[in-house]
């Protein structure tokens, strides 16, 4: 069994938003933008010394040890998608939703509510964005650069969790379209040498 991480861990989910629109639009050229994407974020990974535990289709769960280095893998992440070079033209955006607990170990993963919530949060992301908790923030912006604007988006109800979680979102993102929930949407964006 790989070491991995025990205590306070920090979990990236991610997945591509709208991916059965982007297979349908691509069709064979879909394995391009799979295989772009996964090696963009993989080389991010590395990069922030996370440790890969899964991927299925265009998803994949991530563990840090340190929440800082869990969100700077997420905006290098970003920047890395943005300024790709898409087949077709397409855009490929990939949510992203970190939160900071202490899952147990259990075979060669974590199990545990928190695991749970840091796939909510990921679901409540939109493409291009990174949203985490407010656990995740508190350990994570003492390290973060200045450049980086991030906003609290209050408190949200997370599908199947007992208690709504703050959470803040960092990073390039897109409008937030008002179906998706009754939360407040604030525009965050990376500095401007950082957009495509």
């Amino acid at each position: 069994m790989r070491e991995l991480p025990t205590g306070t861990v920090t979990m990236l989910f991610s997945d591509i938003e709208g991916s059965t629109v982007l297979l349908s639009r691509l069709g064979t050229r879909y394995g391009e933008a799979l295989s772009a994407q996964r090696s963009v974020l993989r080389d991010a990974i590395s990069e922030w010394r996370g440790h890969e535990m899964g991927t299925e289709g265009d998803s994949f769960f991530v563990v840090f040890e340190s929440a800082t280095d869990a969100v700077a893998c997420c905006v290098a992440a970003q920047r890395a998608l943005s300024g790709h070079a898409w087949p077709g033209g397409a855009a490929v955006r990939v949510r992203m939703g970190l939160h900071s607990g202490e899952p147990s170990r259990h075979e060669d993963g974590y199990i545990g509510m928190d695991v749970h919530r840091a796939a909510r949060i990921a679901a409540t992301a939109h493409g291009s964005q990174v949203v985490m908790s407010s656990v995740t923030w508190e350990l994570a912006h003492a390290g973060l650069p200045a450049e980086l604007s991030v906003r609290d988006l209050g408190f949200h109800r997370l599908k199947d969790i007992g208690w709504p979680a703050p959470r803040r979102r960092s990073g390039r993102q897109r409008a937030c379209p008002s179906q998706r929930t009754t939360r407040r949407c604030s525009r965050i964006s990376l500095p401007p040498h950082a957009r495509p």
